[in-house]
């Protein structure tokens, strides 16, 4: 069955280059992981002929690129070199590929400029974000001027998870947090910085705030689906603002997009259709963080969850018309490359 891919990755070589040479990255371990995939477009393709992948968004994967905390000139110059990178792999593979551009948060000024020269200069169909930026979360109000312009150019925030960071607010730095040494943050800990993310945005306000833009969120919801009821019944207690369970449930149907990148079933997809209809799912491979041989298999193993679950013109929306609908309302503008 023809897919389309939202939960794609690309390592643009010079990416890869900088981080290994100046040390960023865990000296080529990101979040702990074994090390920074290699990529190129010819592998990517081969990878999606043998799933039926008709297209892929591609973006950066964690640890995105604001490298060093406080450094903004690094963290602009980087973003736009990278976004330009993955403008021209996909003007050069049209039918393929489109992306989602990087931002250099938390970074405020810089990624207001950057919204706008991705949208209006390289064909971005949207922008991927951090879970947190070097510990600030997107709910967090020094981040609202994003959300802001997000809204003003109804586009869409695809949220990538990251590991955990800790900002101290006496003097601006921070922490990087591994709470089991040598377990990966990709494990467990990704899942738990996609539910502070999603928890962060939902009980601030912002998506209500920001009703144009569509939001798409990693891994099947996380372990954020089993907290919603705990999350509203405390709200008012320990947020000073309530928010019910039907409210939740009502901003993640409407503003929300969630991907099966990740293992889905048996188990996590229930907990998700708790919150949303079939309508909000997306197909994700997480390729080549995701090796193609495992995205080859976990593709397998959500096709025939699905097919437990839906009827094959269900299947078909959610591994394709949904994705085929959300990039339809967000064009990109070819006409500039």
């Amino acid at each position: 069955m023809e897919r389309i891919d939202v939960h794609a990755h690309c390592v643009p070589p010079a990416y890869r280059e900088y981080c290994l040479q100046n040390d960023f990255a865990g000296r080529g371990h990101p979040d702990g992981m074994p090390a920074i995939p290699e990529w190129s477009a010819k592998s990517h393709i081969e990878m999606m002929n043998e799933l039926g992948i008709e297209k892929a968004i591609l973006s950066m994967s964690s640890p995105g690129t604001h490298l060093t905390p406080g450094n903004n000139s690094e963290a602009r110059k980087l973003t736009r070199r990278i976004n330009k990178d993955l403008s021209k792999i996909c003007a050069e593979n049209k039918d393929r590929f489109l992306f989602f551009a990087s931002l250099p948060l938390p970074d405020v000024e810089g990624s207001l400029a950057e919204i706008n020269y991705a949208l209006d200069n390289l064909g971005a169909v949207g922008f991927q974000i951090l879970t947190n930026s070097h510990g600030i979360y997107p709910g967090d109000e020094r981040l609202k001027p994003i959300f802001k312009k997000l809204n003003e150019r109804a586009t869409i925030a695809f949220f990538h998870p990251t590991s955990c960071n800790i900002q101290n607010t006496n003097n601006g730095s921070v922490e990087h947090i591994t709470p089991i040494h040598g377990v990966a943050s990709p494990v467990m800990e990704f899942m738990f910085d996609t539910t502070r993310a999603l928890a962060s945005l939902v009980t601030s306000g912002t998506v209500a705030s920001c009703p144009n833009v569509q939001y798409i969120v990693c891994h099947c919801g996380a372990t954020f689906p089993p907290l919603v009821s705990r999350i509203a019944e405390f709200s008012a207690f320990l947020l000073g603002k309530s928010i019910t369970e039907d409210e939740i449930k009502q901003l993640l149907q409407k503003h929300f997009f969630i991907d099966l990148a990740g293992v889905p079933f048996p188990d996590q997809i229930h907990g998700v259709l708790r919150l949303v209809d079939s309508s909000r799912l997306l197909y994700g491979s997480d390729y080549p963080y995701t090796p193609a041989p495992l995205a080859k298999s976990l593709a397998k193993r959500l096709d025939e969850g699905l097919g437990e679950i839906f009827d094959s013109q269900t299947n078909r929306r959610i591994l394709f018309q949904n994705a085929q609908d959300l990039i339809s309302s967000n064009p990109p503008q070819w006409s500039t490359f």
